[in-house]
């Protein structure tokens, strides 16, 4: 296999040592993105609806019973974003996540594919990262890794 050439060869050292920190930086970013996410569905927190307006909601979108629907994705969201910035348990909330997504990009698929118009664009993105993490691991810089799990 040739050797790979870079365009700006000068910055294959930066990239060199920085490579251990990207899958971290993302998984990290995901989970810090998940996590308000879920708190305002449990919570009302960052200007959230709370649990039972979410109920609500889930119910009246066809979510039946909506309490456990809310219950899975806040949990997924608010318990999964978290185990994501740890990296602990970081396949089984990845799992979750590529699940949760899954029926998310079913549900945002009728409005198009830009997230401005309420499509899936912002869903299979997240997918997406989900699917790296249930494949790859939280990574070297993670609880699982320091457990001495999911090598």
């Amino acid at each position: 296999m040739a050797a790979t050439r870079l365009y700006v060869p000068a910055l294959g050292p930066i990239y060199e040592k920085l490579e251990p920190f990207v899958l971290p930086i993302l998984r990290v970013g995901m989970g810090l993105i998940l996590i308000p996410h879920g708190a305002q569905k449990l919570f009302g927190w960052f200007g959230g609806m709370g649990f039972e307006r979410f109920v609500q909601l889930f119910s009246n979108l066809g979510y039946k019973p909506g309490a456990l629907w809310v219950t899975l994705v806040a949990l997924t969201e608010f318990v999964g974003g978290i185990l994501l910035v740890l990296g602990l348990f970081t396949r089984f909330a990845a799992l979750a996540l590529v699940i949760f997504m899954i029926v998310a990009v079913h549900f945002t698929s009728g409005k198009g594919f830009f997230w401005t118009a309420g499509g899936l664009e912002y869903s299979l993105l997240i997918l997406l990262v989900g699917l790296v993490f249930l494949i790859r691991g939280g990574g070297e810089y993670s609880l699982d890794r320091k457990l001495g799990r999911e090598l």
